[in-house]
């Protein structure tokens, strides 16, 4: 991208970050004073839900490339049209008015994530974002990584690095959202001192199987998972696949593991959900293997930090601390959202959002596009 000629290298700017995870839950959008190295102060952050018509509709543009038809162009401006009133709902409980926000991470919601073929569709349009908000939008992030060779994702290890300064390494921070990945933080003058990819599923297996066979959207705290019995031998053959043998980095669509609802759809309830947890939390447990040396500490953000069961399997098999990130006074809910401030306000300044060891980019690559509005804040 062009570089915001008029975002001052060094100064910090007041960011919202919004980020509509593979899980489609809903908006995370969060408010951060960053530099883009440095956190100078973090505000309100909340979650606004998708109507469930809403996410029906959205689902719908899963695993392919979007049409232009009406169609696929309705869905496509309501969903910036609730991040418009996801920002405009943010900056009212801060007490902000819009001509107070410099910049605003708009990451879209991922409906297709196909690194191998160099492509990678975030849907949402930044520049109908922009102007409705009348401040500028960065947007668009994976593109220009994907296109370098890179895996597109994960993009938050810079952010997590950052606010684990002054923490004791090797630290793993773990994003258990619809997919699972994972930043390994390395002691000072290691190399790699930062190594991050997607590990496997997350949540999106088992709250696609729960909603399929009861009238809950998700396990809640892993309860029904804690009733059943896990099928041990089918999940290490699906440990065995060539995708977990891969070195890192690495990438995930949230369909790519779509055989394990195949294979777990005659089961009983509570042991299909015991079966996709421990998938999850044995996957993130191999990924020990692709580290430089074991975590002392593993902090785990996203929804899957709710869900006892896999956290416990996690406790179980590590040999180390396993927390959530309350643990260390982070907002587990919105360490997504934080990022893409973070990212917005590093993209403008022309730095990495990605690394040779994140994504496997051929060199520190930055990314997104800047959308101006067409109008400034407050002006229409």
């Amino acid at each position: 991208m062009a570089a915001a000629r008029d975002f001052v290298d060094g100064q910090p700017l007041c960011s919202v970050g919004l980020m509509s995870g593979t899980s489609l839950d809903g908006i995370d959008a969060a408010l951060l004073t960053t530099d883009g190295e440095r956190i100078a102060a973090s505000g309100p952050a909340a979650t606004y839900p998708y109507p469930e018509s809403f996410r029906d509709r959205l689902r719908g543009l899963l695993g392919r490339e979007p049409r232009d038809d009406a169609g696929d162009r309705a869905v496509i401006e309501e969903l910036t049209d609730r991040h418009a009133e996801a920002v405009r709902l943010l900056l009212a409980e801060a007490g902000l008015a819009p001509a107070d926000l410099d910049l605003v991470g708009f990451h879209g919601q991922t409906v297709l994530h196909r690194p191998a073929k160099h492509r990678t569709v975030q849907v949402g349009c930044g520049q109908r974002l922009a102007d409705a908000l009348g401040i500028p939008v960065v947007g668009d992030f994976r593109s220009a990584d994907v296109a370098a060779g890179g895996q597109g994702a994960p993009l938050v290890p810079l952010y997590h690095a950052a606010l684990a300064q002054g923490l004791p390494r090797p630290l793993a921070v773990v994003n258990i959202g619809g997919v699972a990945n994972l930043t390994w933080i390395g002691p000072d003058g290691t190399e790699p001192a930062l190594l991050a990819f997607d590990t496997g599923p997350g949540n999106a297996l088992l709250d696609d199987f729960i909603r399929a066979r009861t009238s809950q959207p998700y396990d809640e705290d892993g309860a029904l998972a804690a009733q059943g019995t896990a099928d041990g031998a089918r999940v290490m053959a699906w440990l065995r696949r060539p995708w977990f043998l891969r070195p890192p980095p690495k990438s995930l669509d949230r369909d790519d593991f779509r055989f394990a609802l195949d294979a777990v759809a005659a089961m009983p309830v509570a042991d299909g959900a015991a079966t996709l947890a421990a998938f999850t939390a044995r996957a993130i447990a191999l990924a020990v293997l692709s580290m430089p040396e074991a975590p002392q500490r593993w902090l785990v953000c996203g929804g899957g930090r709710r869900n006892r069961t896999i956290m416990t399997l996690l406790q179980e098999t590590l040999g180390a601390p396993v927390e959530p990130v309350e643990a260390q006074g982070w907002r587990g809910d919105f360490i997504e959202a934080e990022a893409f401030a973070f990212l917005a306000v590093r993209a403008c300044r022309g730095l990495p959002l990605t690394l040779p060891t994140t994504t496997g980019t051929p060199r520190p690559l930055t990314g997104g596009t800047l959308y101006r509005p067409s109008l400034p804040a407050g002006r229409s």
